[in-house]
């Protein structure tokens, strides 16, 4: 699904050329969503939905082939959930079905209030914007700062109080300690330091839940602890977290529910 992005911008601030947002190359989704009315505070409560997400006995197709069969899996608030399995085990697809880019093909699947075996296309981007998604490569705009990075998701989801805007950047750069680095360009942080700029990206409009598939692929195994930890630390504050990972050494040094994928199960 390719997202052509033309916001109505209700300042004179500068805002990306079009064409200039990266699309990522294994899914297809952009974490940044067309333009519609979206408030700066969140007007429906995340504990409406019990659980956050709900699959029962769904069956998990890519292209006619089936991926994951008879899945049954239940995430709540403030819970930290591993989704551990070798490469191409099927943890990616699944993801997909949760933000909406593969359909279920059998049994109930619920996720942050929508039926996802009901929900319209132009139902998608709504379901998107309760979701927090944190990709393995980034996908920031390095022609701008880590500020502006995180003002253009604002704007194209409808932020119109500046002030309040800017505080909520604020507020998420302190949260994922990057205080101070606002006003850096990408290419003048680490990997990790830009691992939480996505991070931060993901928190900016208040989700019902993140997903992160494979967060710390490209991380050395420090900095791919103190990503897990900061995840950790997310979900003990409410927001719950499921990860997509291989990485079974940090899976054992910071413990919280784990969901093996093995051929073409969810155990």
């Amino acid at each position: 699904m390719n997202i052509d992005i033309e916001p109505i911008i209700e300042d004179s601030e500068s805002v990306a050329p079009e064409g200039t947002v990266p699309e990522p190359a294994s899914s297809g989704y952009s974490p940044v969503l067309e333009e519609q009315p979206f408030p700066a505070e969140p007007e429906v409560s995340p504990e409406t939905y019990r659980p956050i997400i709900s699959l029962k006995h769904v069956d998990i197709y890519q292209k006619d082939i089936l991926i994951l069969s008879d899945v049954n899996l239940t995430v709540e608030k403030g819970e930290l959930v591993y989704l551990v399995g070798k490469t191409g085990c099927g943890k990616s697809s699944l993801l997909k079905l949760l933000y909406g880019e593969v359909p279920p093909h059998s049994g109930e699947a619920v996720v942050a209030g929508f039926d996802m075996n009901s929900v319209r296309a132009d139902q998608i981007q709504m379901l998107r914007r309760k979701l927090g998604i944190v990709f393995q490569d980034f996908q920031l705009l390095y022609d701008r700062s880590v500020y502006e990075n995180l003002k253009f998701v604002t704007k194209v989801t409808g932020w119109k109080d500046k002030n309040k805007r800017d505080d909520r950047i604020q507020e998420v750069l302190d949260r994922v300690g990057l205080k101070t680095k606002g006003h850096k360009m990408p290419h003048q942080l680490s990997g990790g330091e830009q691992q939480r700029v996505c991070i931060a990206r993901a928190l900016v409009n208040y989700p019902d839940i993140i997903l992160a598939d494979e967060p710390t692929g490209n991380l050395d195994p420090e900095t791919s602890f103190d990503i897990f930890q900061l995840f950790k630390e997310i979900s003990s504050q409410g927001t719950p977290v499921l990860i997509a990972t291989h990485d079974y050494l940090i899976v054992d040094k910071i413990p919280a529910r784990v969901l093996f994928i093995e051929q073409g199960k969810l155990i």
